[in-house]
């Protein structure tokens, strides 16, 4: 049976984005709703794997109103402790949340606002929600990548992605081959190698960070550089950071380097990017000659933010331990540019290569050739329309528990028209 309801503004999404623009709404006295398709914030428990930890300190953790407040802040927190935080988080202000109900569709109401489709369970099945305001904070990485050639592989290899991986034991004995060096592949493939697995690796370009440096964690140095608050606008290349893969690190056992050279140097077999199948049917998959260069160009980075954090040492006149250069501890030799997954053992392929937008939901006109919303600053040029979550929406931060607040203040503000919204999308 459906039915009809009004609500001023409506939040997509129960994650920490959706949760942050409700609590700011909140305080603000404005009626609204928070559509969750499952449960708040539950990918944090579905889509991680069991050794997971933040890359990040625990002291970026902080939300409009409620902040980490553990007894190791520079420490990072495992995937279990991170849901356990989240799902406080509600708790303190008591959102307007419908879980298990899902958005199916969102057009544009003639006369202004917008109508969201929304499927639930119960007697009230489909609901139509009216809207003045919608929020769409349902992140970016919605469905997982994997290549179009992958369903010819032969079936005799298991395949799963990122997502779904959760142990080493959950696949069948045999060496594995873990597709991307992004921050999930080299963080899986370092989970499979401790667990004595013969591991291959075929390598992205992500670049890679240190995790201590000069006597502190690169990440806390980067902020108090001012790194997470610059917009996206100002960096670097400009909006094409927001393309660029994150740095590979982990926060495992308290934190180190992820340095694929010395996974290599104790056993694990790095590839260059896996290319694609000789035959349909077959086994033997093919790379390209770029280990070399991808090894180079992500200890290069390395060394770079560490040059980057010694000149703010030196004009902040910080006493710190001296500074350092990463070394390779191994280099290839010959790349080799096929392998016979039967032939070396290789009964599983993860693929940790990304998620790409699903929003075929959103029939409004706000997306890029890509399928990517365009806006500044989480504003669309449809007015009323709004995104959050997203990586690199306004900063760095954007897409982390560091800057969601801000990115989430600043929406509240422009719905409550403390904020002027007039502004050129790019």
């Amino acid at each position: 049976m459906s039915s009809t309801r009004h609500v001023t503004v409506a939040v997509v999404g129960g994650g920490q984005a959706g949760l942050s623009t409700s609590w700011y709404l909140t305080r603000a006295g404005v009626d609204h709703v928070v559509l969750e398709a499952a449960t708040a914030a539950h990918e944090w428990a579905d889509t991680r794997w069991d050794s997971f930890t933040l890359v990040t300190p625990n002291w970026h953790c902080r939300l409009p109103g409620y902040a980490y407040d553990g007894p190791d802040p520079d420490g990072f927190m495992t995937r279990d402790e991170v849901v356990a935080w989240l799902g406080g988080y509600a708790a303190t202000f008591g959102p307007p949340l419908v879980e298990h109900t899902r958005v199916t569709s969102l057009v544009e109401r003639d006369g202004g606002g917008f109508v969201l489709t929304t499927l639930g369970p119960g007697p009230d099945g489909e609901v139509t929600w009216e809207a003045e305001h919608v929020v769409v904070a349902t992140g970016g990485y919605h469905l997982p990548i994997v290549p179009p050639w992958a369903v010819a592989l032969d079936p005799a290899v298991t395949q799963l992605h990122s997502a779904d991986y959760e142990r080493p034991d959950q696949l069948p004995d045999g060496a594995v081959l873990v597709v991307g060096s992004g921050q999930s592949g080299a963080q899986i493939a370092e989970d499979l190698h401790l667990a004595g697995r013969r591991v291959h690796l075929a390598l992205g370009d992500a670049p890679r960070v240190a995790r201590t440096y000069r006597g502190r964690d690169c990440m806390t140095w980067l902020a108090d550089m001012g790194l997470y608050d610059t917009a996206v606008a100002q960096y670097p290349g400009g909006l094409a950071a927001r393309e660029k893969t994150n740095h590979y690190v982990t926060g495992r056992d308290g934190g180190r380097d992820i340095d694929l050279r010395a996974f290599a140097r104790d056993g694990m077999r790095l590839h260059g990017l896996l290319d694609g199948l000789v035959e349909p049917g077959g086994s033997t998959v093919t790379f390209r000659p770029t280990l070399a260069a991808a090894l180079d160009a992500a200890d290069a980075t390395y060394n770079s933010i560490c040059g980057d954090i010694d000149r703010w040492i030196d004009q902040q006149g910080i006493a710190a331990p001296p500074p350092s250069r990463y070394e390779p501890v191994w280099t290839p030799g010959e790349e080799p540019r096929e392998l016979d997954l039967a032939a070396a053992g290789v009964t599983s392929v993860v693929w940790a290569i990304g998620y790409r937008p699903d929003y075929r939901w959103v029939g409004v006109g706000v997306f890029d050739g890509n399928g990517r919303p365009t806006h500044t600053r989480g504003v669309t040029s449809v007015p009323g329309l709004y995104v959050l979550g997203l990586p690199w929406l306004h900063t760095w931060g954007s897409g982390r528990f560091h800057g969601i607040a801000r990115d989430a203040e600043h929406l509240a503000a422009c719905i409550t028209g403390r904020v002027r919204t007039g502004v050129t999308v790019g």
